[in-house]
């Protein structure tokens, strides 16, 4: 079970690396609140089809639990994909993929402050390493760009969007016991209404564009494999190893994220991102290996 997890979990950070890819692309072709709603439209229509005699079991519990499974869905897929689609606009693609390595640092922080769930002090160090390289990526190589606040609009952004995923990650404790099929499917009708009212902002500010045909292309991919697939894998690997565990393995969006954007977008790939992917990757490495040593 746990080398599953592991596969679940790395297969998820290298779909969610194309996401961010998939939302630079996206600039020019359709405006980024149009595109989440219509990939989580997609999304709910797909696994709706699939899962109407689950949902009939399951209703009673999602009945009861109704509230909470659409916030799940606005906080975890709406807020964190229109910041990351809002952020790409505006800083780099390896940027955002690298700022997305502070999920763990917010997961293991707000699991410590709610919950009072100890680590121990190698995965402390583990997680302070990986949070130095997603602040060298958010000062684009330059920490007195952080103490001066002087940030990219774009990596402000991005990095609200990395505070929403920890959140939500930390939220699924939370959820009801059903079955994989119906948790998806409301939370993506949540993901759905939430971000309705973001589109209508979009369109009143002047800044809604509809999807030509790559867009539509992009939407496809997202709310199929990004938004559907990746998001059961993600559950799936977060019930089996358990959420700081499963949180450290976003670290992975990164690699993949700065692979695909330099060989897709194409993007220039900097020394400072390399030395960031290095701080990353050592940070989950010295973070995991300390956690594999307590447990034995």
């Amino acid at each position: 079970m746990q080398g599953r997890a592991y596969a679940y979990l790395v297969l998820t950070t290298l779909l969610w690396g194309g996401n961010a890819v998939a939302g630079k692309l996206a600039v020019g072709h359709v405006s980024p609140m149009f595109l989440n709603l219509a990939r989580w439209v997609l999304a709910l229509l797909a696994v709706t089809a699939v899962s109407l005699p689950q949902l009939k079991a399951d209703w009673p519990k999602l009945r009861s639990h109704w509230l909470r499974l659409l916030l799940l869905g606005a906080i975890g897929f709406t807020a964190f994909n229109g910041f990351l689609y809002s952020a790409v606009r505006y800083t780099s693609v390896v940027n955002a993929v690298i700022e997305q390595g502070g999920v763990p640092v917010i997961i293991f922080a707000l699991n410590f402050l709610l919950f009072r769930i100890r680590v121990h002090v190698m995965q402390v160090i583990g997680f302070s390493i990986s949070f130095a390289g997603v602040a060298i990526t958010a000062g684009h190589g330059n920490l007195q760009n952080l103490l001066s606040l002087s940030l990219n609009f774009g990596d402000v952004l991005m990095l609200a969007g990395v505070f929403c995923y920890g959140l939500y990650t930390v939220a699924l404790r939370f959820k009801p016991a059903i079955h994989w099929k119906s948790l998806m499917a409301a939370t993506a009708l949540g993901a759905v209404i939430s971000a309705v009212p973001l589109v209508v902002w979009e369109a009143a500010s002047g800044q809604l564009l509809l999807p030509d045909g790559r867009g539509l292309a992009l939407i496809a991919f997202t709310g199929l494999l990004p938004a559907l697939v990746s998001q059961i894998l993600y559950i799936r690997g977060v019930e089996i190893i358990g959420a700081n565990r499963a949180g450290l393995f976003v670290n992975l969006v990164p690699v993949f994220g700065t692979i695909l954007s330099v060989l897709i977008v194409p993007e220039e790939l900097h020394f400072f991102h390399v030395m960031a992917l290095a701080l990353v990757l050592g940070g989950i490495a010295i973070a995991e290996t300390s956690r594999a040593k307590t447990s034995r």
